[in-house]
């Protein structure tokens, strides 16, 4: 097994030469790594069945299995996402600025890769393959580490890819993956500042904090989402319902499924009743504040506690807030800047909303859900940064390149 600190060197040296590698030479490498994936698609689930078993018989609850599950669908969503990064145009050497200074330089401002990126992240064995694309397509090597629950899965997910990249004559140590799982592993990568650029955490709060207390380099930190849906009064109660019940259930184990729903005192009386029949149909448990529980005596009592919980469960809270106002101030308070949405026909309590929630993704008439590199047209995605420095929301191509300036003169020399 390569030692840490030696695969850390290996995806430097790679970085180096691939920064310079031209859009096609990038997208062959990639045809080949989402022909190898496929290729070796029944390898990936038999290696994922392991990590299930372990998983199981460690009684993981069913939020975490639904993480940790490769499915032939998802496994082929894994691919189509390789070959969507293919599609999207190449970042890097774009021109986002132009101009001439006063002594008559030329300047440009290009976009570039920002070197080697690390990537810690929980038991979610597709961001292998999705972190390994969007680094290479963007003009980085990547070291990935993974967790000991997904281990298998990782291991095969990665040897495809770097199998690829070599056998289609390019440099495989763009993507290295650290097979070590123990805890020391992530400490001693953490610890590269000297050959890696920025590291990524992919999990939850605990993860991020732990990243952004060891890490020696830059951080974008993509942590979890305690996200919100309000019900504004004036919404369209039947579509709202439908969102609301989306937002909650559809995939209740992800960070943007909604955890928290607020509504309008003045609908709560006809729209609470609706929505808790609705949840508690679909299994879900659900606590309410006073107010709420008020209305539907169904509702457990929340804590306060409570309302700072991302559940990842079918579990979720019910509160009564007295207008957009105090709808804003209340997301502010206990939200975690992941996704917030309205539900509204009203412009004014929309400009609201959209001014004033400090959140990377901000919705309008629409299911928290939709926060997703795919959704969003990126092909895939490193993560949900909920920083606001140097990228917020789903992290994407260009999010994974700097800027440099490139300056051209006549032999000029400086008066």
């Amino acid at each position: 097994m390569t030692d840490v600190i030696t695969l850390c060197k290996k995806a430097k040296a790679a970085a180096l030469k691939l920064q310079g590698a031209d859009t096609a030479y990038k997208n062959a490498m990639l045809c080949a790594v989402a022909e190898n994936l496929e290729k070796r698609s029944a390898d990936i689930l038999a290696a994922n069945a392991l990590d299930l078993a372990v998983a199981a018989q460690k009684g993981r609850d069913a939020a975490f299995m639904d993480r940790l599950t490769l499915t032939k669908a998802r496994v082929d969503a894994m691919i189509e996402g390789v070959r969507q990064v293919i599609e999207l145009p190449d970042p890097v050497g774009e021109v986002t600025a132009g101009w001439e200074s006063p002594a008559g330089l030329k300047l440009r401002k290009v976009r570039a890769p920002l070197g080697v990126i690390g990537i810690i992240y929980e038991a979610r064995p597709n961001v292998t393959a999705d972190a390994a694309a969007l680094c290479f397509k963007s003009g980085n090597a990547v070291v990935l580490r993974g967790s000991s629950e997904a281990i298998n899965s990782n291991t095969a997910i990665a040897r495809a890819i770097r199998d690829a990249i070599k056998t289609a004559g390019g440099d495989e140590d763009a993507v290295c993956f650290i097979e070590d799982v123990d805890r020391n592993s992530a400490a001693v990568m953490l610890a590269q500042d000297e050959y890696i650029d920025v590291v990524i955490p992919r999990g939850g709060e605990g993860l991020k904090k732990a990243v952004l207390e060891q890490a020696r380099m830059p951080v974008i930190a993509s942590a979890g989402g305690n996200c919100h849906t309000y019900v504004e009064k004036t919404a369209d109660l039947k579509p709202a319902l439908d969102v609301v019940v989306n937002a909650k259930t559809q995939r209740a184990g992800v960070c943007n499924a909604t955890e928290h729903i607020l509504v309008d005192a003045d609908i709560a009386q006809s729209f609470i009743p609706a929505l808790a029949h609705e949840l508690f149909e679909r299994g879900v448990t659900l606590m309410g504040c006073p107010r709420a529980c008020a209305v539907c005596g169904r509702l457990a009592a929340a804590a306060e506690q409570d309302y700072y919980t991302e559940f990842h469960s079918l579990t979720a809270t019910i509160s009564v807030v007295d207008g957009v106002e105090q709808a804003v101030d209340w997301i502010n308070a206990h939200g975690t800047k992941h996704s917030e949405a309205i539900l509204t026909q009203s412009s004014v309590a929309r400009d609201i909303f959209f001014r004033n929630v400090d959140a990377a993704a901000i919705y309008c008439n629409a299911s928290t859900r939709f926060t997703d590199g795919f959704e969003f047209g990126y092909g895939a995605e490193m993560g949900i940064s909920t920083q606001k420095l140097h990228v917020r929301g789903p992290i994407g191509l260009e999010g994974l390149t700097s800027q440099k300036i490139l300056a051209e003169g006549d032999y000029l020399i400086r008066k």
